[in-house]
């Protein structure tokens, strides 16, 4: 049975397994803006790797704008992971056979993490300011982040559930608590 939560999250529940898809998405307003910022910023990077070569090799100039583009390479490849995420991303998150999978995926790819269903605890949702700057950068829309929801797994903290509002993150977070107990239950058979 497939429960659609918001345009964004969706919830399957089988006999099982449970599984919870989050789209990475924004308004296509938002999505148009972050594009053509990111198109810019690599015109910038551009432009700055054209007026290099243009310099004199003894210029002091060139090394000042070799370092520009050191720190303008890290921003185009962090805003350009997020750009994909933002555009092709979604989080996906599985509960079978006691085991609870957590994915990042763009286009299909990301790194699967497993957890044991008998080692999770404390799951709940995370404490947020939202008037801290560390909320206010992890929810700016060129950044992968925001997660809502996490859990201790053998003393290390887990967070996941980007970008979700309130409610939707209840919701999940419900539907994983009941899971998570149906799933325990089973093992202990």
């Amino acid at each position: 049975m497939i429960e659609v939560v918001s345009e964004r999250v969706s919830i399957d529940r089988h006999e099982g397994r449970t599984s919870v898809v989050i789209g990475a998405r924004l308004s296509k307003t938002k999505e148009a803006l972050l594009v053509a910022w990111f198109l810019c910023w690599l015109l910038v990077g551009a432009y700055m790797v054209y007026a290099r070569t243009e310099l004199p090799v003894q210029d002091p100039l060139r090394n000042y704008m070799l370092m520009f583009l050191a720190f303008w390479a890290y921003f185009a490849l962090k805003v350009g992971r997020g750009v994909l995420w933002r555009l092709k991303g979604f989080e996906q998150w599985r509960l079978k056979d006691g085991v609870l999978t957590i994915k990042d995926s763009i286009f299909g790819f990301g790194k699967a993490n497993t957890f044991f269903v008998e080692n999770i605890q404390k799951l709940g949702a995370l404490k947020v300011d939202p008037t801290s700057f560390k909320f206010q950068f992890n929810e700016s829309i060129w950044n992968i982040g925001g997660e809502r929801l996490g859990f201790e797994y053998q003393g290390r903290k887990v967070i996941f559930g980007k970008s979700l509002d309130e409610t939707e993150a209840k919701r999940v977070l419900q539907v994983l608590q009941d899971a998570l107990k149906t799933a325990r239950r089973v093992a202990g058979q």
